[in-house]
């Protein structure tokens, strides 16, 4: 049974995070986020997540920014200004365009996590993509971490 697996760094400490990246056997951390150099991103700051993941884990990083959304639509929920529904439906129509299905299709996901700052996948796009991602390579579950 294959399975995609999700976590969000929000409310984790480093020692959390890494620990249940290897616990569960994850072999590659795929960055979904937009904005993955931010100071707020703390240990998951981009070059940084990368050495620790290699270092602490053994785990490669790859940022997949094609599944990122806009900032505009981020900062439309944020904002209040969209509901969870019209971002979901925003959102797969920016997916749509960019033809994510032909870029996901060359990715061996086996053994992957998608990571954002979302503490839980309910209302993240990681959720989303994962989706998307099961449907193209038969992936059996997503396991939200």
């Amino acid at each position: 049974m294959t399975a995609l697996y999700t976590v969000g760094f929000s409310g984790k400490d480093a020692k959390t995070f890494f620990e249940l990246l290897k616990l569960n056997n994850i072999q590659m951390l795929i960055d979904v986020r937009l904005n993955n150099v931010s100071q707020l991103a703390g240990y998951t700051k981009k070059n940084d997540l990368a050495y620790f993941l290699d270092k602490i884990c053994n785990i490669k990083y790859l940022h997949l920014p094609i599944l990122a959304p806009t900032k505009e639509i981020l900062d439309g929920y944020k904002n209040k200004q969209i509901s969870w529904t019209e971002y979901e439906k925003i959102y797969m129509r920016i997916l749509n365009e960019r033809n994510v299905e032909k870029h996901l299709k060359e990715i061996n996901f086996v053994g992957s996590c998608l990571l954002c700052s979302e503490k839980t996948a309910e209302q993240c796009h990681r959720r989303l993509a994962g989706n998307i991602i099961k449907d193209i390579h038969r992936i059996d579950r997503i396991i939200h971490l």
